[in-house]
């Protein structure tokens, strides 16, 4: 199987090794309580809860929303990765899986723009085609490795055709399973559909949901990604975008306190409000900026550390673009972006499955990476003088 991708890439060197894991060694949780008994006469006893995996937890959250990165979102399954690789006319095998896998992670200097990748599972056990563990060529590249939790959506009974996400049977052994192999968080998505509703069904389950699995995954060492996509298809204003966004966002914070969920310890990747994709006129950056900040600042707490948004159908330009006006002025959290099609789309079509085109393949990632870093620090120009610095940036990188 190695030698098959290999024929498909040449290997890449790799940055030096981060301190990001120094001293963090595997272990099982403990259990820790508090129990505050007020004085004779209550009626009861109240137990806090300090989890085992607090402090790392924080320290963790932090490191994906530092200054200048974000995720790379690479979780696809393989049936939508295979899509992909037959898009250029590459068999949906796993070794050009792992091909394909092992490009998006080698390029040197990749960590300088990204702090996080979600992996799906099988990359996460997977290697490198020269055989390096893919979880080790992450924290070499001062890259927190993530997971994908969630299996997938289905038909809610009940309900307006909407969907649900399952998952949750087996999620505290898994998690468990994926914190010993490396991973540091986690990703579950859910969506809310605006041409279908959303029924008050649709919210509670998604709000439920995606607390139930907060909770588990802190439990088991894993920083939960909360993920309440609403999606950017129909012919909705931005007006009715930010209504649904007010009520799905109220409904997940509720729910994440009912469940005890540490908000020091988790990262929010939301939808940025915008018109549906059918809807007559577009909104500029700033509109979208405008609304996605006033939401954030309506139903988000202070103490989230990172709001790491989708693409969501976006154009690699406009969640460019976009993320660029959010970061104008200063934010109580760090706004930053958790992209998969916005920064594969042009790396897939340059490789093209051809060895001679992995450096061409590579540079254009690193390219795309570096806009959206420049963006969550505000200091995006636009792709003609992002182009001009694309030499220095690979001169940089080698």
């Amino acid at each position: 199987m190695a030698s098959t991708a290999t024929s498909l890439l040449k290997s890449s060197s790799l940055v030096n090794k981060s301190d990001w894991l120094k001293g963090q060694n595997l272990r099982y949780p403990s259990v820790s309580v508090v129990r505050c008994n007020p004085g004779a006469g209550a009626p009861s006893a109240l137990t806090i809860r300090a989890g085992a995996y607090d402090d790392e937890l924080i320290k963790t959250a932090k490191t994906v929303a530092s200054p200048g990165r974000g995720i790379l979102a690479m979780d696809e399954g393989n049936v939508t990765c295979g899509k992909r690789l037959n898009s250029i006319g590459l068999e949906n095998t796993e070794a050009n899986r792992q091909a394909y896998r092992t490009l998006l992670l080698t390029p040197p200097g990749l960590g300088n723009y990204i702090s996080g990748a979600i992996l799906f599972e099988e990359t996460l056990y997977q290697s490198t085609v020269d055989g390096k563990k893919i979880v080790d060529v992450l924290i070499e590249q001062g890259i927190v490795p993530g997971i994908k939790t969630d299996k997938g959506l289905v038909p809610l009974a009940g309900s307006n055709e909407e969907l649900w996400c399952q998952g949750l049977d087996g999620l505290a052994s898994r998690s468990a399973a994926y914190y010993q192999q490396g991973a540091r968080f986690a990703k579950w998505r859910t969506v809310v559909n605006l041409t279908n509703g959303p029924s008050e069904l649709a919210v509670k389950e998604a709000a439920w949901g995606l607390a139930r699995y907060a909770a588990i995954s802190q439990e088991n060492g894993l920083v939960p990604i909360v993920e309440p996509e609403i999606v950017l298809a129909g012919d909705h204003g931005i007006d009715r975008a930010f209504e649904v966004g007010q009520k799905v966002w109220a409904e997940v914070f509720f729910y994440l306190a009912q469940n005890n969920v540490l908000f020091e310890g988790i990262l929010l990747k939301p939808s940025m409000v915008t018109p549906g994709s059918g809807f007559k006129e577009k909104a500029t950056p700033e509109q979208v900026a405008e609304y996605t900040l006033k939401l954030l600042r309506q139903r988000v707490p202070p103490a989230v550390p990172g709001i790491m948004f989708m693409s969501g159908g976006l154009s690699d330009s406009e969640a460019t673009l976009n993320l660029n006006a959010m970061n104008q002025s200063p934010n109580p959290w760090h706004v930053s972006f958790s992209y998969a099609r916005a920064l594969q789309n042009n790396f897939l079509k340059t490789w093209g499955g051809r060895p001679e085109n992995v450096k061409a393949a590579q540079e254009t990632l690193l390219l795309r990476a570096r806009a959206n870093s420049d963006a969550q620090l505000g200091k995006y120009v636009g792709e003609e003088e992002s182009e001009a610095k694309k030499g220095m940036l690979v001169e940089a990188s080698q």
